[in-house]
């Protein structure tokens, strides 16, 4: 069994990911942003380092010379994190004063400005700044280079980051832990309602109380009262099946028992020929009866129990007139069958759409006068069965739609769900069913209009 994902586990990673991904991402552009004004600050103390420097040339009498007493030189190098190298060159004497590894700018194209850059000394990374001085006591040019090692820069680099990168953490940390309190709050409701179900009895299908239910969690418990709701309905039809299936049963059952008895009480077989008779139309009664019952208890509208797919009623409806055109004419009854299509696609159950037919073509032979006429029509959206029997009175048309309802004085031995089993199926193919008169003098006309293809 997979194991089952945690809704506040997810929840929390979905907010607390996107917080650690911004912070990640403030913390990189600190980084850089914190490493320009570091080089900058310390860069202008490299500057002036520098020029301080610059002051040290002089030129007298065309002899140039650099006086670096120690008091000076104290001042350019001493610091407590970082080593300082310096250089003065002269483009015609070359190197005057300082350290000959001090590295120096390659190929500049620009010195009206100092040059800054990155290089090596002994192994270790520093900072160089290089400029030139002019002097208007001759004509060569000079160059002061000086160097120094990035420790205070770093150290600095990382007082700023941890200074801005902990309260960040931090931060992360309480909205961690206020972001699962929250949820767990949020989520009391949904063990709330798991509670409420779980202490239900199964026989309990009422709807759940949305009293103390947020909005959003109002959804999934709309949803649970719609399947409650459908499940009732499912189980009212099926008892309701049950009781109808009880009643009807019953009655023919009892006949055949007691047919049965009087045929055991006789000793010969012409005296029991009447009880076995009774017997016969017991079994064909209850035969009969099991048969609707089951086509009843399918054509029942429940969600998800009924797949339709595309019927051809054409050839429905022309099969099933050629099957019962001997019943019809046992009963010196002619059936006929008129379409002009060929092909009459319905969405629909084809079993079910048959026994429509076959309790309307049932009904019109048992209720039709001999030597009468059955015609059965069919159109592009529209079945009509008309035979010329008595009819249906117009006070009985809502009634014998009725399970179980017999028209008083009907002939037969039928048990009244034919034309219920009719509606039932038509509703749930969503169509009409239409009950009326054949003509002035009488006969039936039963009309089942698809409405989705008229």
């Amino acid at each position: 069994m997979p194991k089952s994902k945690s809704l506040k586990i997810g929840i929390l990673v979905s907010l607390i990911i996107p917080l650690i991904l911004f912070v990640s991402i403030e913390t990189v552009l600190s980084y850089f942003v914190t490493l320009h004004y570091v080089d900058k600050t310390y860069d202008r103390w490299l500057l002036d380092s520098a020029r301080a420097l610059a002051q040290e040339i002089k030129v007298k009498d065309a002899k140039v010379s650099v006086e670096l007493p120690l008091a000076a030189l104290e001042i350019v190098k001493w610091d407590d994190l970082d080593k300082t190298y310096f250089k003065i060159n002269s483009a015609e004497k070359g190197l005057l004063a300082g350290d000959s590894i001090v590295p120096e700018p390659v190929n500049p194209a620009d010195w009206s400005k100092p040059i800054f850059f990155k290089g090596k000394i002994r192994g270790e990374l520093v900072r160089v700044v290089s400029m030139r001085v002019l002097k208007k006591e001759t004509q060569d040019v000079f160059f002061i280079h000086v160097g120094e090692t990035l420790n205070k820069r770093q150290e600095m680099m990382t007082d700023i980051l941890l200074a801005d990168l902990i309260p960040q953490i931090v931060l992360i940390l309480i909205a961690s832990l206020y972001l699962l309190v929250g949820l767990k709050r949020g989520l009391k409701p949904l063990h709330v309602l798991a509670n409420e179900i779980a202490k239900r009895s199964p026989k309990d299908l009422s709807p759940i109380a949305e009293t103390h239910v947020f909005s959003e969690v109002r959804t999934l418990t709309d949803t649970i009262n719609d399947l409650l709701a459908r499940l009732a309905h499912a189980i009212a039809a099926q008892q309701r099946f049950i009781a109808n299936a009880a009643h009807q049963l019953r009655t023919p059952l009892a006949g055949f028992v007691i047919q049965a008895e009087r045929a055991l009480r006789e000793q010969d077989i012409g005296t029991m020929k009447p009880a076995l008779l009774q017997m016969q139309n017991s079994a064909d009664r209850l035969s009969h009866t099991v048969t609707q019952l089951l086509v009843l208890a399918k054509s029942e509208p429940i969600d998800g129990m009924n797949e339709f797919k595309m019927v051809d009623l054409f050839q429905l409806v022309r099969t099933t007139c050629i099957d019962w055109v001997p019943k019809a004419l046992q009963r010196q009854i002619e059936l006929s069958f008129e379409c002009t299509e060929q092909f009459v696609p319905v969405q629909g159950d084809e079993a079910l759409l048959r026994e429509v037919l076959v309790n309307l073509l049932d009904n019109a032979i048992l209720y039709g006068y001999s030597n009468g006429h059955i015609v059965v029509r069919l159109t592009s959206s529209m079945l009509v069965v008309e035979d010329d029997g008595p009819g249906i009175p117009e006070a009985e048309k809502n009634k014998v739609l009725e399970r179980f309802y017999r028209i008083p004085s009907s002939p037969g031995n039928g048990c009244g769900l034919g034309l219920a089993i009719v509606k039932e199926i038509a509703d749930l193919h969503k169509a009409r069913l239409e009950l009326g008169r054949k003509n002035a003098k009488g006969g039936t006309r039963i009309v089942l209009v698809f409405e989705g293809h008229a």
